[in-house]
């Protein structure tokens, strides 16, 4: 028995020290990082934030000032359905680490069996009547543990945890690109429904001064001085304008729903009171271009993915060599229960057992070369991951850049049709200028208005796009080690906050 040990510990021992691992190393591949924002560089009238702007990037919405909006985003992690599903994809990812690791160590069973049989006698069977036979009855009683172990000789358990590990990283950082794009939308939908508000005080203060409008009008008209067709156009334009004023209740109604279904409520319990308060144009961290890359969840997610598709080229080499497997059984047996337990009534048996693929018309060469073509593919996935985001952070900075311009001119077009309609209204009731004139420049002073409002809806959504973009309050480091997706502790992935030394308006 002690001399059967030895030589099972030794073949062990022996596997172990042969043990080695298949397939390539993992190496991340290079991207393509420009040295500098071309847009960031283009945006020369811009000032780098004041020490005061730096904020907290983990709750990167606090940039807007807005106690409404960080309460919602509070929600998102309690209550969004989308987030608890990629959570969940998480831990079943995690479960999938840890089955594949336990490949590495062996199995053991444990059997208990107890039997009672009669053989035929003679003259009758098994089957034959009368008074009991004339077979023997026997008694057999075992208690065994079974051991199997398939040492890890050529890495393709090692390789297949590896790339365990690696999927489950993956899906951490799934679940953190879900969570920001949850808050990206979220925050986009807000900035616009107070941007809807913001249009519906501005249509209700043109619905006032429509009305004074209109009372002037009537009295020129009844005075003698105005016609009847003063008083259409006067009530016409108010009317039309009303009704801009009530459509814009559609939109933000839309908003305030889809805010709802973000923090995972029925649109019915949630109402977001209209505020007189606007959200002010903040000044956004962009970061430096290669730290992009440690700031995007779906960067390292792609990253990841290529490690874990590396390790399957291993598992794929692996099986081209011998397969061994080491197996033990040792335990009792006796027909008396009485001496089940006695040292005469002990069994052991001890093998190896070795297996090699000798022909498989090509299977494990296709095997391998489609786990290559595989990780070439996460490779170019990669690769246009990187140019992607650069290329949205590119667009985001190019836009607030050029709506900035946009906003300027168009608030010096404001001031002046408001000019206009000034000196335009006080002609009109000294009868130096038709009614007409005056409908003209409350028109156009009521569509320059709309535009500017409309120009600060884009450059609120494209900051929350360009802060979205870079990655948001999010950091690669938080995507959990191989050693903390082993321990199945929970892990928490609040952004770290980390005050962002180069924030730009």
């Amino acid at each position: 028995m002690s001399r059967a040990l030895r030589v099972a510990g030794a073949v062990a021992a022996l596997a172990l020290a042969a043990g080695c691992e298949s397939g390539p190393d993992y190496q991340r591949p290079s991207a393509p990082v420009p040295p500098a924002y071309k847009e960031a560089a283009a945006a020369s009238g811009w000032k780098v934030g004041e020490p005061a702007d730096a904020i907290d990037r983990g709750a990167w919405w606090s940039i807007y000032a807005d106690p409404v909006l960080d309460g919602l985003e509070k929600q998102i992690d309690i209550s969004n359905q989308t987030l608890k599903a990629d959570e969940a994809a998480f831990r079943q990812a995690e479960a999938l680490a840890a089955q594949a690791r336990a490949g590495l160590f062996p199995t053991v069973t444990l059997n208990a069996q107890a039997q009672r049989s009669r053989g035929g006698g003679r003259g009758g069977g098994a089957f034959a009547g009368g008074g009991g036979g004339g077979g023997n009855i026997s008694n057999f009683f075992t208690v065994t543990a079974d051991a199997s172990w398939t040492p890890d000789l050529w890495g393709s358990v090692r390789r297949a945890v590896e790339s365990s590990e690696a999927t489950a990283q993956a899906s951490a950082g799934t679940l953190a690109a879900a969570r920001l794009s949850a808050q990206g939308s979220l925050a986009t939908d807000y900035v616009q429904l107070r941007v809807a508000d913001e249009l519906k005080r501005l249509l209700d203060a043109a619905v006032a001064a429509f009305s004074e409008s209109l009372r002037i009008s009537q009295n020129q008209y009844k005075a003698g001085i105005a016609s009847q067709s003063d008083v259409s156009q006067a009530q016409a334009q108010l009317d039309q304008t009303r009704a801009q004023a009530i459509a814009v209740g559609v939109s933000r109604a839309q908003l305030e729903h889809a805010i709802a279904v973000l923090v995972g409520k029925p649109p019915a319990e949630v109402s977001i009171a209209p505020t007189k308060a606007e959200l002010r144009i903040p000044n956004t961290p962009p970061g430096l271009p290669s730290a992009l890359l440690e700031r995007r969840p779906d960067i390292a997610v792609a990253e990841r993915q290529m490690a874990a598709q590396n390790a399957r080229i291993g598992v794929a080499e692996a099986a081209f060599y011998p397969a061994v497997t080491l197996s033990g059984d040792y335990g009792v047996a006796s027909s008396l229960l009485s001496k089940l337990f006695t040292a005469g009534s002990r069994v052991w048996a001890f093998g190896a057992n070795a297996a090699q693929t000798l022909f498989d018309a090509g299977a494990h060469q296709a095997t391998l070369e489609a786990q290559r073509a595989g990780f070439e593919q996460t490779v170019a996935t990669y690769r246009q991951t990187v140019l992607a985001a650069f290329q949205q952070v590119e667009d985001e900075l190019a836009a607030l850049r050029i709506l900035a311009q946009q906003a300027e001119a168009a608030a010096s077009a404001l001031k002046a049709a408001r000019e206009a309609e000034r000196v335009i209204t006080n002609q009109y009731k000294a009868g130096t200028v038709a009614y007409t004139a005056v409908i003209v420049a409350q028109t156009t002073a009521l569509s320059d208005a709309e535009a500017l409002v409309n120009i600060r809806q884009s450059r609120l959504v494209a900051s929350v796009a360009l802060i979205e973009a870079l990655g948001g309050g999010w950091d690669a480091a938080q995507i959990p080690s191989p050693a903390k997706v082993e321990s199945d502790q929970p892990l928490n992935f609040s952004p770290i906050p980390a005050p962002d030394p180069h924030p730009v308006k």
